[in-house]
């Protein structure tokens, strides 16, 4: 199956590239900018990514993030995942990542943009691999900052192909970022939001209804609304489920009681994605092996999967018609 797997045109919707910062790097950059971990080696950092909750996989994720001062630390910290994934078989990726919690820290955003959009065009250059991009929001950071972020960026608001709306999601409702998502709307972009991971079914519905949004990432507790169901399987919106971290993040107990076979017994539109691979057990690669192995997926599920992803993810038409080619041939 692994063979299999690495040679489809694999395309992954629900990444977020702090969240692809492996320990062996992290002690790199570390290192180059004069900083000192709370880690002694990066045995000891691996050990630490076990998490009883979202909040608790944050405050390590936030920590580990703090080693990402230059542009050249941000086209670093892309460049080597994408080199990861496309070894295993992606050919693209919309790629979430987050300006607040840098900005925060002091970074600029400039420095942030010009070292990610540096590693974008080399990948694209050079890799066989597309990248969208996903300025996501913190949403339990204030929605005025969040606003105010999203202006101080219109120098990149082209480069942009959606917002998002991530972190930690209980008590932060998507209806608190309604002013956010009504500017990005009226800029043309795409909108984009977690929601139903740990937060409930409502939350979906808060998306959908208050933020417009066109994709919902996570999604996994629509199951607990029949009407939600049908509403999601009638609009064919693309649910980006990313098993491993639902795993790590306790939404699940064990893979094999996840929701997936059900999402797809309802017929949603579902994709696979690997969300913080490096804290979470690996990329995409990983994800749909452990898919295989849980659920007896066989090869004509994983073509559904990717062709879902294909016809979803944000690229010119021109390459969406390659890849569906490159699919029915593989």
């Amino acid at each position: 199956m692994q063979d299999f797997l690495t040679q489809l045109p694999n395309v992954e919707l629900h990444l977020h590239i702090e969240g692809s910062l492996e320990p062996e790097l992290m002690f790199a950059l570390a290192k180059r900018n004069h900083m000192t971990l709370p880690y002694a080696t990066v045995a000891e950092a691996k050990a630490a990514y076990h998490f009883n909750d979202l909040q608790g996989f944050l405050d390590i994720y936030f920590q580990g993030m703090s080693v990402l001062q230059t542009e050249q630390d941000f086209y670093d910290l892309a460049i080597d995942y994408f080199e990861r994934a496309r070894a295993e078989g992606v050919v693209h990726i919309d790629m979430h990542f987050d300006p607040q919690a840098h900005l925060q820290r002091g970074v600029p955003l400039d420095v942030v943009m010009a070292g990610l959009l540096h590693a974008k065009q080399d990948a694209e250059a050079s890799l066989d691999l597309s990248v969208g991009m996903i300025m996501a929001f913190l949403r339990d950071r204030p929605a005025d900052e969040a606003l105010d972020v999203l202006e101080q960026a219109a120098p990149y608001w082209t480069f942009l192909d959606a917002i998002g709306l991530d972190s930690a999601e209980r008590g932060n409702p998507p209806e608190k970022f309604q002013a956010l998502f009504a500017r990005a709307k009226a800029l043309g972009l795409v909108r984009v939001a977690h929601a139903g991971e740990e937060g409930p079914a409502d939350y979906i519905e808060q998306a959908l209804d208050l933020l417009d949004v066109q994709r919902i990432d996570h999604g996994v507790r629509c199951l607990e609304n029949d009407a939600l169901v049908q509403r999601l399987r009638e609009s064919q919106t693309v649910l980006t489920v990313c098993p491993l971290s639902n795993v790590s993040l306790k939404v699940v107990d064990h893979l094999r009681d996840h929701p997936l076979p059900n999402l797809l017994a309802e017929n949603l539109n579902v994709t696979i994605s690997s969300d913080d691979p490096a804290y979470f057990g690996g990329g995409l690669l990983a994800n749909h092996m452990a898919c295989a192995e849980a659920f007896g997926w066989d090869e004509a599920v994983f073509r559904r999967l990717n062709r879902n992803a294909i016809e979803e993810a944000f690229m010119s038409e021109n390459r969406r018609q390659q890849l569906l080619k490159r699919l029915a041939h593989a």
